[in-house]
């Protein structure tokens, strides 16, 4: 008995260390690959960045040169505008439309959620098909409508419409993510809300918030960069700095006598710079709220 136990418990170890160091080899390539796609993903925009601080006759090389001189002529060129126009008042109305837009948003879907999560109302699932149905028509198919629909109730160059519409267009998405968050919030936690004599709106703001905040975050971020980097509906429905938002006033670096890249470069890079700030703020919660909603 111990002459075939010797053997047979080095053959297991020899088992058990080829499947680590298999394991282990695994893990090297997934890291490598990650690393591989991410800078696949990442050089285009550090291209721009490299770009936005080199001079126009650098920038607009054939074959580019990385290693070009350094210089902040593209920033000043967008900051202080090629025809006067300062860039704050576009960015202001970005911001003004990407926030108030996404607070509606969570205002709107956050109740919604819980009705067809927690309290599911009937017929829930054509409710959910409903919300999806409406991401079904490409968005240039209702310019016409929404154009005249704006004209004939002076809507026009006024952000409150653009508003509007971004929250109708972020709402959908907005209900079915918040739907996956408080799907996995134990009902054991809504009854002891309701035994204590808690009614709707405190379970919302004194349950439901606290325990889905990594999913609202991540919700609210991706809501505020859809609404901040729309174009379409805010370049047709928008004529002026009144109400015109930062991508608009992008594509005025597009003209006639040729392609800046330097200055575009510059443009981009500082347009982008708030959606950054936005991610890296909230990129704990952001993390943490798509992976409570995608496992199950």
């Amino acid at each position: 008995m111990t002459t075939t136990a010797i053997p047979a418990t080095g053959a297991h170890k020899q088992l058990k260390e080829g499947g680590a160091g298999k394991r282990k080899a695994g893990g090297i390539i997934a890291t490598v690959g990650t690393w591989i796609i991410g800078l696949i993903f990442i050089a285009p925009v550090f291209f721009m960045v490299l770009t936005s601080f080199h001079a126009e006759a650098q920038a607009s090389l054939n074959a580019p040169n990385l290693f070009a001189p350094l210089t902040l002529d593209g920033y000043r060129e967008f900051f202080g505008s090629k025809s006067g126009q300062s860039p704050w008042p576009f960015l202001l109305n970005s911001l003004l439309d990407s926030v108030v837009s996404t607070l509606l948003v969570l205002v709107l879907a956050i109740p919604a959620a819980y009705a067809l999560s927690v309290k599911p109302v009937k017929k829930w699932t054509d409710v959910m098909f409903f919300f999806l149905s409406t991401k079904f028509l490409p968005a240039a198919a209702g310019l016409v409508p929404l154009f005249v629909i704006a004209n004939n109730i002076g809507a026009l160059n006024h952000s409150w419409f653009l508003i509007i519409l971004y929250t109708a267009m972020n709402l959908p998405i907005a209900v079915w993510m918040m739907r996956s968050f408080l799907a996995d919030i134990p009902p054991a936690l809504f009854e002891a809300a309701s035994l204590d004599g808690a009614g709707l709106a405190k379970t919302l703001t004194r349950v439901v918030a606290p325990i889905a905040m990594p999913g609202i975050a991540s919700t609210s971020l991706i809501c505020f960069i859809f609404a901040w980097n729309e174009l379409l509906m805010a370049n047709l429905l928008t004529s002026s700095q009144q109400a015109q938002t930062a991508p608009v006033f992008l594509t005025s670096f597009i003209t006639s006598q040729g392609l800046f890249l330097a200055k575009v470069s510059a443009a981009a890079f500082a347009v982008s710079v708030p959606v950054l700030v936005a991610g890296f703020a909230a990129q704990d919660k952001l993390v943490q709220g798509l992976s409570l909603g995608a496992v199950k």
